[in-house]
């Protein structure tokens, strides 16, 4: 686990761990890498690289390096993307991706990213399609029903991984949430001098990550980081109050206050650079005991409770059950 680093990444009274068998672990935990490269900046923002073994400095170093190439490639096609977007006149927010990590981790190689997201307004969708297909994503990947958003792909020379554009109109499925997507797009600003291109209001960022989160079930350090990092970005500026008042309007709440609760519950010391003091009554399983401890039983039920008792309705449990039982047909 890596409490005690980020604890001492984002809180200055705590020392780096010395022990050269605790960076030895980190390095052989292989989701420890989703989160290397934002450990990596993090250390070196702070000049802090010294501090630790010379293992895991090569070790962050490599994957940081790494994340860096391929997201300098990722902008170049995702401003492409934009600027036909500013061309065709059709409103558009990047979600996610380098945005992310260009704006609140402060470096583009800070957070890794596979692919392009942006929320789009459904009327233009077919527009939107149109035009990422004339940019080469001609590849239409598999449609999930019910959901909220289209991807397309294309090949990348070199990679085996082809490069996937998410056409998003919505955040959550319909059908499990009351969720007004027009208040994103209401209080979005400008993304620099352009008229179409959109930026998330610094609340609607946080507000997604953590539904990010929910949807993955916090299932990599990467989701817990993004939380934890914004939590720490925002601070006073973070309203909790205010979140619960929207989430309870949206019909999120039970997602958010488990999501929350899960991330403070498995670091601590977040309590004391922002007190969430709505946290639920409930111990929720640790990434490691998802992953590796507890009993298939506890795993299987913790699983349950996050796929179907995260909802705010009944009716939207009721729902989601049915959509298992008797699942659309592609």
């Amino acid at each position: 686990m890596p409490n005690q680093l980020l604890e001492a990444l984002y809180l200055k009274e705590t020392a780096l761990p010395i022990d050269e068998y605790y960076y030895k672990k980190l390095i052989d935990n292989k989701d420890f890498v989703s989160i290397a490269p934002q450990i990596y900046h993090l250390l070196k923002e702070q000049g802090m690289l010294g501090e630790v073994t010379d293992d895991f400095y090569l070790y962050l170093k490599k994957h940081y390096l790494q994340t860096l190439q391929l997201n300098l490639f990722v902008k170049h096609q995702m401003t492409q993307i934009l600027h036909s977007f500013e061309e065709y006149g059709l409103e558009v927010i990047p979600l996610k991706g380098v945005c992310l990590a260009e704006s609140y981790f402060g470096n583009i190689g800070a957070r890794r990213t596979s692919d392009i997201d942006l929320l789009i307004k459904y009327r233009d969708l077919e527009q939107a399609i149109d035009m990422i297909k004339q940019l080469g994503f001609t590849t239409e990947e598999e449609k999930i029903p019910g959901h909220f958003h289209c991807s397309y792909s294309k090949k990348l020379p070199g990679s085996e991984i082809p490069l996937v554009v998410e056409l998003h109109w919505d955040l959550l499925k319909e059908s499990t949430a009351n969720f007004n997507i027009k208040d994103f797009w209401s209080e979005a600003k400008p993304y620099g001098k352009t008229s179409f291109i959109k930026e998330l209001s610094s609340f609607h960022v946080f507000y997604m990550i953590v539904l990010h989160g929910w949807r993955h079930n916090l299932d990599s350090y990467k989701y817990y980081l993004d939380i934890i990092h914004l939590i720490h970005f925002f601070k006073d500026e973070l309203d909790f109050a205010k979140l619960m008042e929207t989430a309870k309007a949206h019909k999120t709440q039970r997602r958010i206050i488990r999501t929350l609760t899960a991330v403070y519950q498995e670091f601590p010391f977040l309590d004391k650079i922002k007190p969430f003091p709505f946290k639920a009554n409930k111990q929720y399983l640790y990434l490691s005991e998802k992953k590796d401890g507890n009993s298939f039983y506890k795993k299987y039920a913790d699983y349950i409770d996050y796929q179907y008792f995260s909802y705010d309705l009944s009716g939207h449990i009721v729902k989601e059950i049915l959509s298992t039982i008797l699942p659309a047909k592609k």
